[in-house]
């Protein structure tokens, strides 16, 4: 077993920002941004909280869901952008590592409906169905034999698997995997959200004192990660590293965070730990931040504590919503384009800091130094998953 950075060589994206990774970064410095009522699906509740949704994205044909169309989208682009030509590999070689909450576990609502209204589903039910495993159904659309698991571990799914598709390259399992996070905006968790309590019916505000809760989001996004032999061997377009990864739990609340941040400081140290660097190394800090009161409480004060009053915050939420399993892929892709740039954008929606946090988030273009940055994922059962990425 290895310890090192892991390559990114490819990265795509889908979200309310529009179609492409490049395309995404810079309406992020712009800081543009759209939500609105959900359109893609109905759901009668007495508040309705908005959505950012990503109605750029077009049908894939054969894909199965929208959650598994996104991935596909994000995969070809990441393809492309690595220059990875897939017949040249051994397909044993290669993996595929999906983080995901509506694309597998909420698969089976139309086909319920249909059920407990005692009628016969059509054939696209069972399409849908078969088709919920979105790591499973990009491999077989990639005819690619390595290891295929998709990750369901709440908002950090696309974090923990991007994770675990680095520690398979370290350990000599994979010479390529495509590794990120996908996930649909559906009727479940926009109910089961709305009936938390924790949505906001006007646009969100990460770690802003006004802040009143989030927004739902949707996309998807793939990075193609090589160990570090398999990226020279062929001279691919390195784009960035992996360098860390820490995972902890709070063992605290079913749905609330640690309020003095336990497991979120925990997998900071083991993250920073496995990239061999300290906080003063840090460039700048790519948060969780949901805009709910809780969680931008504790995570805005365990940063304040780890990196200080000096550190630079920032959460890109305000801009494509929470995209659940998606979320850590995407913000992993922001971060590593941020990094390349010299600059992140604004914190849409932060005006005011939050005296109770104590730390301020970006109001405007801010330009970083360093060449690493650390991407946090928090989520619910007490789940906190980071990662160290450093710039190409």
């Amino acid at each position: 077993m290895s310890q090192g950075p892991v390559m990114v060589t490819g990265m795509g994206c889908v979200s309310a920002l529009g179609l492409g990774a490049a395309l995404s970064h810079q309406r992020l410095l712009e800081g543009g941004r759209a939500p609105g009522l959900p359109t893609l699906f109905r759901a009668d509740c007495k508040e309705y909280g908005l959505v950012f949704e990503a109605l750029a994205a077009p049908p894939v044909l054969g894909a199965g869901s929208r959650t598994n169309a996104m991935a596909f989208l994000a995969a070809d682009e990441a393809l492309a952008a690595a220059r990875l030509e897939l017949p040249s590999l051994d397909p044993a070689r290669v993996g595929v590592c999906l983080g995901t909450t509506v694309g597998c576990s909420l698969n089976d609502e139309v086909f319920y409906r249909y059920f407990h209204g005692q009628e016969m589903p059509g054939p696209e039910a069972f399409v849908r169905y078969l088709s919920g495993n979105p790591a499973q159904a990009l491999a077989r659309r990639l005819g690619l034999r390595g290891p295929a698991v998709s990750v369901g571990n709440a908002c950090a799914s696309g974090t923990d698997a991007l994770g675990l598709a680095r520690r398979w390259l370290l350990d000599g399992l994979c010479d390529a995997v495509l590794a990120g996070g996908c996930d649909e905006l559906c009727r479940t968790p926009y109910l089961g959200f709305t009936s938390l309590l924790n949505t906001s019916p006007e646009p969100c505000r990460p770690f802003d004192r006004a802040r009143r809760g989030l927004n739902l989001g949707e996309g998807a996004a793939v990075l193609i990660l090589e160990s570090a032999a398999a990226a020279q061997a062929r001279k691919a377009p390195v784009q960035g590293r992996i360098s860390g990864y820490g995972s902890a739990v709070d063992a605290h609340h079913a749905t609330a965070p640690h309020p003095e941040g336990r497991g979120l400081k925990a997998a900071t140290a083991r993250a920073l730990g496995e990239a061999g660097l300290k906080p003063a190394d840090i460039a700048f800090i790519n948060a969780h931040g949901t805009a709910t009161p809780a969680n931008d409480q504790v995570e805005g004060r365990s940063m304040l504590e780890i990196f200080g009053p000096g550190a630079v915050l920032v959460s890109t939420k305000g801009a494509t919503g929470h995209a659940l399993g998606a979320a850590g892929a995407l913000e992993a892709a922001f971060t590593l384009m941020a990094l390349n740039d010299g600059q992140v954008g604004p914190t849409l929606g932060f005006e005011e800091m939050d005296p109770a946090i104590g730390l301020a988030a970006t109001r405007a273009k801010t330009p970083v130094k360093g060449s690493a940055a650390i991407s946090n994922s928090l989520a619910f059962g007490g789940q906190n998953s980071v990662l160290v990425l450093q710039r190409a």
